[in-house]
């Protein structure tokens, strides 16, 4: 055998030196991408149109959706030994690679595609503080800055994602202050009753308009999924770390949509702008509510630029891509996937704006939900699927697609 084709195929099979615990590995990224960026521009919008017994009604299905989702990944989990891919993998040893190749390399584009998705979100929030002194914004402005952003993450994320994983504990603390700032400063201030019925002020389409909107806010639990080839403990790591992340953010979401209803610091009206209301309600208002917001957006967009490669990683081992996407630098990343990714991304950001950009994430996770919950309903998961409790996870996700699938041609 040439020397070069041995040196390719150790670099193939060389294994990521650095690994990761349910905590790090898991919990942490999947946390933040669930206390997001909806949690500050949107709830407050939410509360405003349903009144508190309609927005608990629609956190209580997001997180039936998501819950039922999460066990499933557990038990998938605990079934096989998981590897690169998150819910690629899963999905490919579970339904066949053909099945798998035409969910993975639409998973793929969306996570790229979210990179820069969450880079606009965060240099327009960046840009609003921008000094009328140093000229005006421009959307020529706001694509260069979301440029940068990509570089930044990506050369941090190819780096190491060690680094990019511990850079989130201050981003969880800014988060997790952000909370406490809400809290004393509408328990502290003045308070009314919540309002009890719907009133659509600001969003005249209905129910399921505003659940389509609060939906995304409960998908984040698979950022911790993505990051299953680097784990310590795959099978342990997962559904630990997946289903404490959902109740942390089932918990803190409850805390927050009550606090919303019953403040009487802004009226019904106000809050049912769109906006960051929590500016006002906050103790000390935009200074720990930004950090709070900008680290949000910085977190689930380093969730996607780790999880992104990692899929087109899973595709080159699987022969769906090509093999050299499967080479690993000193520090065990897949150097060049993340670049590609990262190319891809700011090849992206000549789409324009954020509203161009999430209408192909929206397509792409549509494509991805549609696709999942067919395979359910016509069997071939339990015909193919090693697991030994096949029948009652299809059974379980045929309503949970249906369900998320409808919510996503609402926002559609």
């Amino acid at each position: 055998m040439p020397k070069n084709s041995k040196k390719s195929s150790s670099s193939e099979t060389r294994k990521p030196k650095e690994k990761f615990g349910t905590f790090l590995g898991v919990y942490t990224p999947s946390v933040l991408t669930i206390l997001g960026l909806i949690m500050y521009l949107r709830f407050g919008w939410v509360v405003g149109n349903l009144g508190l017994p309609l927005t608990l009604l629609v956190l209580l299905l997001s997180t039936a959706i998501t819950f039922i989702t999460g066990l499933s990944a557990s038990a998938v989990a605990t079934n096989m030994r998981v590897g690169v891919g998150g819910e690629y993998f899963i999905i490919s040893r579970s339904l066949g690679l053909e099945l798998g190749g035409a969910i993975g390399i639409p998973l793929f584009l969306c996570r790229t595609l979210s990179i820069t998705f969450y880079s606009f979100g965060l240099a327009e929030s960046i840009v609003a503080f921008w000094p009328a002194g140093w000229g005006a914004v421009t959307p020529g402005l706001i694509q260069m800055i979301s440029a940068g952003i990509i570089i930044c993450i990506t050369l941090v994320a190819g780096r190491s994602a060690g680094l990019a994983l511990k850079l989130q504990i201050p981003i969880m603390l800014a988060v997790g202050l952000s909370i406490v700032a809400l809290a004393i400063g509408v328990l502290f201030g003045d308070m009314r009753m919540p309002e009890l019925n719907a009133t659509f002020r600001s969003a005249p389409e209905g129910f399921w308009y505003v659940f389509a909107v609060f939906f995304p806010a409960v998908t984040g639990f698979t950022a911790g999924i993505g990051m299953s080839g680097d784990l310590k403990d795959p099978q342990r790591s997962i559904p630990i770390g997946t289903m404490l992340a959902i109740l942390t953010g089932i918990t803190a979401y409850s805390f927050i949509l009550v606090l919303l209803s019953i403040t009487a610091q802004v009226s019904v009206d106000q809050l049912s702008q769109p906006g960051i209301v929590w500016v006002h309600l906050a103790v000390l208002g935009a200074w720990l509510v930004l950090p709070g917001v900008w680290g949000a957006i910085l977190s689930s967009a380093f969730g996607s630029v780790l999880s992104g490669p990692r899929v087109l990683q899973a595709l080159a081992t699987d022969g769906l891509a090509p093999k050299i996407f499967t080479r690993l630098s000193s520090t065990g990343q897949p150097t060049l996937a993340t670049w590609v990714s990262g190319a891809l991304a700011l090849v992206a950001v000549l789409l324009g704006e954020l509203n161009a950009v999430a209408q192909f994430v929206t397509i792409l996770f549509l494509t991805l939900l549609r696709h999942n919950q067919s395979e359910c309903r016509t069997g071939d998961a339990r015909r193919r699927s090693i697991l030994p409790a096949e029948d009652q996870d299809s059974l379980v996700c045929i309503p949970a697609g249906l369900v998320r699938c409808h919510a996503g041609n609402v926002s559609h």
